[in-house]
């Protein structure tokens, strides 16, 4: 457990070398995505569907937003910490979800040039837009 953790502050791929013991461990993965949000992409498939480890590891990198299951990737509340950590997670958020206004504007101000992500409505909102 403290090589991986260890393994996983050096270089942020590490822990796809984990046993899959390892990686289907609840507490370990916790504690790695706390560190590497990506690192959810390794990570046991029931894991990946795990509220409470998505939303560690998109508070990290909202970018892992990615790696996430589908069902979590439609949590409102997932959605939005991950785009106000990263603006470029609104990229996976489901079509119906980059309609949200708020979630639009939480990701544009993050980053700005994530509004090509947006429905096509939003991108005609004043207060989107600047």
């Amino acid at each position: 457990r403290e090589i991986v953790l260890e393994a996983v502050g050096q270089t942020e791929h590490a822990f796809q070398y984990a046993h899959k013991a390892l990686r289907q461990d609840r507490k370990i993965v916790r504690e790695v995505v706390r560190q590497d949000g990506h690192a959810l992409q390794y990570a046991d498939n029931a894991l990946r569907q795990d509220r409470e480890i998505v939303l560690e590891a998109v508070r990290q990198d909202g970018r892992a937003l990615e790696f996430a299951a589908e069902a979590t990737q439609r949590d409102r509340e997932i959605v939005l910490e991950a785009v106000r950590q990263n603006g470029w997670a609104l990229r996976c958020v489901p079509e119906a979800m980059q309609q949200d206004r708020e979630i639009v504007l939480g990701a544009v101000r993050q980053a700005g040039r994530a509004l090509m992500y947006a429905a096509e409505e939003m991108k005609q909102e004043r207060e989107i837009v600047l």
